[in-house]
């Protein structure tokens, strides 16, 4: 499976999921309020808070909450959480594996919610280990296209920052890069003129399971169902999906 695919699927999948505004915005200041506390408050020094404020931007969060935010994350207000990064993994239906990233601020929550997410939507909770060396940590930046904007010419402005591979995607050219260059990358890509669209550090899989449209609408719903806990941040699994079935699975 591409990394187009892969990373197509998934911007495809999520796009549903994130028309729940509500959740979206608080998942997005959560992960600007954990940036602030652990690299400090300035953006300018802090790749990874840079990164979680324009994606929060970039979905229309409001200013005001960014910058309470942020306060919260650096000490400067008080009410800040005191939040915990916690992975777990699962199966799916048809043996695709999943990789759930949580941010909580309640541990016992969080492994309920996740264990009866995945239960209840036909899949099994797997031991650690046994599902994530299915996946690589990389970096992902996603570069809008524009008219004039060839692949080579993205190649060109990210390859001596350390980019492995550029995809099109359609209407964005996705970028991958090893997770310790996503910033070096970024910051390629912006001082070379590209729109830079988002730029994350992704579990891609080295691996994947190829499914029908029952098989897709099965995974589909638990995937979806996990997302939709507060308390997750990402979800990641290795199945391929087909652009005509995902289409189907989407109507």
């Amino acid at each position: 499976m591409s990394g187009h695919s892969k990373w197509a699927t998934t911007k495809h999948k999520k796009a549903v999921i994130d028309a729940r505004r509500g959740k979206l915005f608080a998942k997005l200041i959560k992960t600007v309020e954990v940036a602030a506390k652990t690299g400090g408050g300035d953006p300018a020094g802090n790749p990874t808070l840079a990164d979680a404020i324009a994606k929060a931007k970039s979905q229309s969060v409001p200013n005001d909450n960014i910058d309470r935010a942020v306060k919260r994350g650096s000490g400067e207000l008080a009410g800040g959480a005191s939040y915990e990064e916690i992975t777990y993994e699962a199966y799916a239906p048809n043996g695709v594996a999943v990789l759930v990233e949580c941010l909580t601020d309640n541990r016992n929550r969080a492994a309920s919610d996740v264990r009866v997410a995945i239960t209840r939507n036909g899949g099994s909770v797997a031991d650690p280990g046994s599902v994530s060396y299915l996946f690589n940590r990389k970096g992902v930046v996603l570069v809008t296209k524009t008219p004039e904007l060839g692949e080579d010419d993205v190649l060109t402005a990210v390859l001596d920052a350390g980019a492995e591979e550029v995809n099109d995607l359609g209407d964005a050219f996705e970028v991958v890069s090893e997770a310790t260059d996503l910033n070096a990358v970024r910051v390629a890509a912006t001082d070379a003129g590209l729109t830079v669209a988002s730029a994350d550090l992704s579990w891609l899989p080295s691996v994947s399971v190829p499914l029908d449209e029952e098989a897709a609408r099965k995974v589909l719903k638990l995937v979806e169902a996990l997302e939709d806990l507060d308390d997750v941040q990402n979800v990641w699994f290795n199945a391929d999906i087909s652009d005509e079935i995902m289409e189907l699975v989407s109507a």
